[in-house]
């Protein structure tokens, strides 16, 4: 009866595991939706050419020797050594492989980041070549870290210290947002965006009810981000833990969306859509650091704090000519930021001197290893399309194609 008893539980967890992947490998189109609703139509086709490899690569470069970086396993040939299982008590209660594969559209999601605040201006083969060394090397280092305890160059281990990321806000959001960050410095703004006497000149995107369907996509595809990190479901305790973590998940994307509408609205005197969009996945980044302790208001509020910093962050960058073509950089770098810091405020288990040694060891690492590797490839490749290739978009330029193409009359 215990044999059969585990081998439910085994079972239950396995499948759960496995859905809660698909629903953040289902992120991919909602990023994809979201950064193609953004950018300008002559940059649609590349866009959308970019996520997809990105995709396709980070699932390549984790097998290769990201996750034997971060964890020690080799699925590559022989499937996996040791325990196999990061995290999981002994014995294992789910397979070794459907841990391997929600660890690796974490790694996705965090290169998805890259790529909307690069967007219109940087070579597509460039993008891709920092995309293997991102996922294949930095994102899978600082992963090591933090989830798997490792210390950190030899010197201390982060969770001596009392630091603590449920599913990622500093580990997948705050180093997607580093590693774009870095990429924004060398690259540039576009043209035409800021004005020689110092104005900010807004550059619409596309189609924004594309937009709006990405972030939908993103939303759903956070209950699968948050509660699949539970790591298990098939217990009552377990059972309650991912209900919560759905519940706190949703709250904070609705309090993120209504405080960063409001904002706008006493900000702007309009309603902005965007900044609705933005202000809802900020909510989403609060409360990813720790979804599973935080009351449904204590989440709201967390939201809202996210949805209200992500307004002014997007400002900030601004002024600062940092051109960030879908807020990325505000709502995954600073917002998960700040999701780190409230950790402690519901979880005991932490502290806001971990937390912070923690960020700084994410941010240095990734930032710097990130700007090392956009140099070289700047240096070598080069990374920024010229300014006639800007102009008519990089569609043509890069793709061959166009996303919206003129009705052409067959001869």
């Amino acid at each position: 009866m215990e044999n059969q008893i585990f081998e439910l539980q085994y079972a239950l967890d396995t499948f759960y595991f496995l859905i809660c992947g698909a629903l953040v490998m289902w992120m991919a189109a909602g990023f994809a939706m979201l950064e193609a609703g953004l950018v300008r139509s002559k940059n649609t086709t590349e866009i959308l050419t970019k996520n997809v490899a990105l995709f396709a690569i980070s699932c390549t470069m984790y097998m290769v020797c990201g996750y034997m970086i971060m964890y020690g396993g080799d699925f590559l040939l022989s499937g996996i050594t040791g325990d196999g299982v990061a995290g999981a008590e002994e014995p294992a209660t789910y397979a070794p492989s459907a841990d391997f594969y929600f660890q690796v559209v974490f790694v996705a999601t965090a290169m998805s980041i890259v790529s909307g605040a690069v967007a219109e201006r940087m070579k597509l083969w460039a993008f891709l070549a920092f995309a293997v060394v991102m996922t294949g090397l930095i994102y899978p280092l600082q992963g090591s870290w933090t989830w798997n305890g490792d210390a950190v160059f030899g010197l201390y281990t982060l969770g001596d210290l009392g630091f603590s990321d449920f599913a990622g806000s500093g580990i997948v959001h705050m180093a997607g947002a580093s590693a774009a960050l870095a990429g924004v410095l060398l690259l540039g703004a576009r043209k035409g965006k800021y004005g020689a006497d110092g104005s900010i000149r807004a550059i619409p995107g596309a189609n924004l009810p594309l937009a709006t369907l990405g972030t939908f996509i993103l939303w759903l595809g956070w209950f699968g981000f948050n509660g699949g990190s539970v790591l298990a479901t098939a217990s009552v305790e377990s059972a309650n833990s991912v209900a919560v973590v759905f519940m706190n998940t949703n709250a904070a994307a609705a309090g993120g969306l209504i405080a960063a509408l409001v904002v706008a609205q006493l900000k702007f005197g309009k309603a902005d859509l965007t900044m609705a969009l933005n202000g809802a996945l900020a909510g989403l980044v609060a409360i990813t650091a720790e979804p599973s302790t935080p009351t449904a208001l204590q989440a709201t509020l967390f939201g809202a704090a996210g949805g209200t910093l992500v307004v002014f962050s997007i400002l900030m960058l601004d002024k600062l000519k940092l051109d960030d073509p879908v807020g990325a950089i505000s709502v995954h770098g600073v917002v998960g930021l700040l999701g780190l810091m409230l950790v402690p405020v519901t979880n005991s288990d932490s502290s806001f001197t971990g937390q912070i040694v923690g960020a700084l060891t994410i941010f240095v690492w990734v930032f710097g290893a990130s700007l090392v590797t956009w140099g070289i490839l700047k240096v070598v490749m080069g990374i920024r399309v010229s300014e006639e290739e800007e102009y008519e978009g990089v569609d043509l330029s890069e793709c061959g194609m166009e996303a919206y193409p003129e009705f052409i009359t067959a001869k």
